[in-house]
């Protein structure tokens, strides 16, 4: 009585995650994560080139390693997805070939069609997160979300 058994709880939860993620999926966390952190720099250093092809080619890779090559190709070849992945693609292209703020206007177009699914997924679990959670919980942006992101419902 009195005890917690939160020390077991614990070491339960850390030998669950470790085995979900295998060393292919963090080495996606990581590269995708740098990919966003090298398309952010990209922009904001007034379309940098290299870092935004730097961002680009890191995100693709990360994406691979996360899903996998096989369900990154079925993911992006879908019938209902391909003017979406050519419109993403082409901006990755228009980029490296030095077209900067016009292929990220492409690029953004057709990440916004390819990805558009897991916004509602993605905002659903950031209002579960300590800080971000608060701010998109107050009522004016948690209205303004709710009407723009998550009009379209994922089926179920």
């Amino acid at each position: 009585p009195g005890q917690s058994d939160t020390p077991e709880k614990d070491e339960v939860c850390r030998i669950l995650f470790e085995t979900m993620i295998d060393d292919y999926r963090k080495i996606g966390i990581g590269l995708t994560g740098f990919g966003m952190c090298f398309l952010f720099l990209g922009v904001v250093f007034f379309f940098d080139r290299g870092l935004l092809a730097m961002g680009n080619i890191l995100f693709l890779g990360g994406l691979t390693f996360l899903i996998g090559p096989k369900k990154t190709m079925k993911f992006f070849f879908q019938k209902r997805k391909l003017r979406a992945t050519a419109c993403f693609f082409g901006g990755i292209v228009l980029v490296l070939w030095g077209w900067t703020f016009v292929g990220m206007i492409l690029e953004g177009f057709g990440f916004m069609n390819l990805f558009g699914d897991f916004f509602p997924i993605a905002i659903a679990f950031m209002r579960r997160l300590p800080v971000i959670g608060v701010v998109l919980n107050l009522p004016g942006v948690k209205q303004l979300i709710d009407k723009v992101l998550l009009q379209r419902r994922l089926p179920v």
